[in-house]
C-alpha cells in the first residue's frame, strides 16, 4: 500500500478529456470526433482535409 492515493477518475468537465495525439487536457476539440487540442490540430489539420482561410 502506498503513502498516496490514486488520482481521481472525472466523468464530466475538463478532466475527463484528454488528447489523443499528446494526452493534455487543456483547449480539447471534441468536434468531428477529433479529441485533439488546440496544438496538435494546427499540425495535422492539413493531412485531414481541414483548410485555413484568411
Amino acid at each position: 500500500m502506498g503513502k498516496y492515493r490514486a488520482p481521481k477518475v472525472y466523468k464530466f468537465g475538463k478532466g475527463s478529456r484528454k488528447c489523443q495525439r499528446c494526452g493534455t487536457r487543456d483547449a480539447v476539440i471534441q468536434a468531428y470526433g477529433l479529441y485533439l487540442c488546440r496544438q496538435c490540430f494546427r499540425e495535422i489539420a492539413p493531412a485531414l482535409g481541414f483548410k485555413k482561410y484568411s
